[in-house]
């Protein structure tokens, strides 16, 4: 019943750099370029002290900030580096490495996230406020070369610009100028015109990065303005991707969308006749077709908040969460502990199932899809199609679900995650089987697939071998925990067959999304390497490589610098 917990002995940080580019977000002469290039133990923990807590990344300031008070250097080290904004816009340069790439794996690895928690003297509240952070991976005959970069959106643009912020974040809403100290009393009414207009809300693609079938390489929010190309070379900013279909009114979409070679799916959610629209887009298109629309069925106002959803060989699966869209927090200038949402288990909680080919609903009794119990999800893992013991049609989705709680949300408040480093007050999780039947019953059923104890008791993140998505599979990769934490501080390797789990941890490390690339030909499905970047309790970060089959590590090539955690990811083969 115990898992398997992998111990490494902490690693040395005495690496050169070659070929590096630096450009930084302030002027700061006490960390020369000898310091970061040499990179001794000592003036590393130096420069990891000086990038993290109360040392914020100041934009367009004339002059360096303050060395930090011993009092404050304190508090320092008690922040770690996953959440501290990075100290420079972009670099570039190859890592050091120790262990050995595989031969076969040439290609870039990209991960998005928030990575920039500040503008000007303004701090930002929580973790998915941030401004967006690329991070590259680049393998090549054995070498790997890494960079980073922040998006280019309208809000980081203007947020420079301006020194504040300008733009609806997750948690936070830009303060109304004052002009000649007269407050204008109409300015509530135009803000709630900006906000269902969607002129007022970010563009901050900091969630999501994923590859079209036609190799364009998009980040992603659950803004539709939230859509923005980029280079996976160079991580510069191509543009807007310009969707070419007369959608866009509907402000907010899906942030993980299922992508293939051949087309998108997506699901848009109406706010005015709360339902949800399915959509798909073919490989090389910009214009999204509607499949068909699901209206909620809930009491509710607001439909329920869809940061993902499932799809099968034949079916899309649309959640309705109890968790669900509130005009009035939106409009709230002060976050509720929900922020833009509300908890509404007395109107049910549901899952809907949608013919791919039709877009047709499935229905009983005239009533679209299945009644579960109440869950909080933000991320479903995969869904197929099977059989039940009498030989019906049942379609089983799993997802990592939080026990119906919603203190995670709140949770993740850069305070509390700054703050509570070593207490255990992350709430529990656990991978949640839905099992939805389609021969006209009305309730669908929830159940922990795995032990949640042996991932310990914490479960995101998460990703499958990709040619397993909407088919049976085995293998979950996601973040666990060893207790005690404040956050998932392990990576997981979860057998739903078997009931077996896996797990690497080293103390004061916090991995980000475990990312699963399979290996060319391989026939076995956990046949592959799984990439992580893990940022380090003593201010640094690297890169590990793990053997998708023994989970043990293979690799790991160390950054110069301390990365702050990110978020999701996807895989560019090198052609």
């Amino acid at each position: 019943m115990a898992s398997l917990f992998t111990t490494k002995a902490m690693m040395s940080h005495h690496h050169v750099l070659s070929s590096t580019r630096l450009t930084t977000l302030y002027s700061d002469n006490s960390i020369n370029d000898q310091q970061i290039k040499t990179k001794s133990q000592a003036s590393h923990r130096l420069f990891a002290r000086r990038i993290s807590g109360a040392a914020r990344a100041v934009i367009n300031s004339p002059m360096p900030p303050p060395v930090p008070e011993i009092e404050k250097l304190e508090g320092e080290r008690r922040c770690h580096v996953a959440w501290t904004s990075v100290q420079q816009e972009k670099w570039e340069g190859e890592l050091t490495l120790q262990g050995k790439i595989p031969t076969w794996l040439n290609g870039t690895y990209l991960r998005n996230g928030p990575g920039l928690w500040n503008i000007g003297d303004h701090d930002f509240r929580h973790l998915f406020d941030g401004y967006s952070t690329l991070v590259k991976l680049q393998f090549d005959g054995g070498r790997v070369f890494a960079g980073h970069r922040l998006l280019e959106s309208d809000a980081y643009k203007a947020a420079k610009k301006h020194n504040r912020l300008c733009y609806r974040e997750f948690s936070e809403t830009p303060k109304p100028a004052i002009r000649n100290s007269f407050k204008n009393p109409f300015s509530g009414i135009g803000e709630i015109l900006r906000l269902f207009s969607g002129e007022s809300l970010t563009d901050n693609a900091n969630t999501g990065v994923i590859r079209l079938g036609d190799g364009r390489v998009m980040c992603l929010t659950e803004t539709q303005k939230g859509s923005i190309l980029v280079d996976h070379e160079t991580l510069e900013t191509i543009g807007k991707f310009e969707y070419d279909d007369g959608l866009s009114d509907h402000m907010i979409q899906s942030a993980h969308p299922i992508v293939t070679e051949t087309e998108m799916w997506t699901l848009i959610p109406d706010l005015v006749k709360p339902g949800y629209r399915v959509v798909r887009m073919e490989a090389g298109s910009n214009r999204r077709e509607v499949v068909g629309r699901v209206k909620c069925r809930s009491g509710s106002w607001g439909p329920g908040w869809v940061h993902s959803f499932a799809v099968t060989e034949n079916y899309v699966v649309v959640p309705e969460m109890p968790l669900r869209y509130s005009v009035k927090n939106l409009l709230r200038a002060e976050p509720t502990p929900l922020y833009k949402f509300e908890w509404c288990p007395q109107d049910g909680a549901f899952l809907h199932v949608m013919s791919k080919l039709t877009g047709e609903v499935v229905r009983v009794d005239n009533v679209a899809s299945v009644e579960v119990p109440a869950y909080v999800t933000f991320h479903f893992i995969n869904a197929y199609e099977d059989e039940d013991e009498n030989g019906a049609t049942v379609i089983i989705a799993d997802c990592c679900e939080h026990n119906a709680d919603t203190r995670i949300l709140d949770m993740l408040r850069l305070h509390t995650l700054r703050s509570s480093h070593g207490q255990d007050v992350l709430p529990d999780a656990r991978i949640g089987r839905f099992r939805i039947p389609l021969d006209g019953s009305k309730y669908g059923r929830l159940e922990t697939a795995v032990e949640a104890e042996k991932h310990g008791r914490a479960m995101d993140m998460c990703s499958i071998n990709p040619l397993h998505l909407g088919q049976k599979y085995r293998y979950v990769y996601a973040c666990g925990a060893q207790r005690p934490c404040n956050f998932p501080n392990a990576l997981s390797k979860v057998d739903i067959v078997e009931k077996k789990v896996k797990n690497w941890h080293e103390h004061g490390m916090i991995p980000s999304e475990p990312f699963f690339v399979p290996r060319p030909g391989a026939i076995h499905e956990d046949d592959g390497v799984v990439i992580s970047l893990v940022s380090e309790g003593n201010g640094g970060s690297f890169a590990i490589l793990l053997d998708g089959s023994s989970f043990e590590e293979i690799a790991r090539a160390t950054f110069p610098y301390g990365l702050p955690y990110g978020l999701h990811g996807c895989w560019i083969p090198k052609h």
